[in-house]
């Protein structure tokens, strides 16, 4: 009888469990509409992304998609084939021909200053590559490191 009790009470505690590591693994991140060769582009990146960034595991974005991916909780959030940020966009109101850029392992970064911590774009690539890093992971630009093979090996330098 009390083996039987126990067996009651342990699968609706592994449910709950199992329930909340999975939330835990997945974040919403808005899906980008890459076209043609960006597309093509950010789906090679996809299957190039490491495991882990900056130490932190790789986890499935909501919706699951080839233009998005996420790491450690709170989320790194990739998004391939993204449109051009403003602050590169002549004409822009946001426009910065000045704006903070460097390279990391080989990729060029645009730096954008956000409310709680960083977005990365990548420039003078043929699709572009947003990276957003929460402030707890600071210094920011440490996850740049891990991301950098797979952005040369699949997304072409070009304009």
């Amino acid at each position: 009888m009390i083996s039987t009790r126990r067996r009651n009470l342990a699968l609706p505690l592994l449910t709950v469990l199992f329930a909340a590591v999975s939330c835990s693994a997945s974040e919403d991140v808005a899906v980008p509409s890459p076209e043609g060769e960006a597309a093509r582009h950010c789906k090679a990146l996809h299957k190039e992304l490491p495991q882990t960034v900056d130490g932190l595991k790789r986890g499935t974005p909501e919706p699951v998609s080839d233009f998005t991916a996420i790491w450690g909780d709170p989320a790194v959030k990739l998004r391939c084939g993204v449109p051009k940020p403003d602050v590169l966009t002549y004409g822009s109101e946001h426009y910065n021909p000045k704006a903070d850029a460097a390279e990391v392992n080989g990729v060029e970064w645009l730096f954008e200053k956000q409310e709680d911590g960083y977005r990365f774009t990548t420039v003078l690539r043929k699709a572009f590559v947003e990276v957003t890093v929460p402030r707890k992971y600071a210094p920011e630009v440490d996850v740049l490191t891990d991301l950098g093979r797979a952005v040369k090996k699949t997304v072409p330098v070009g304009v």
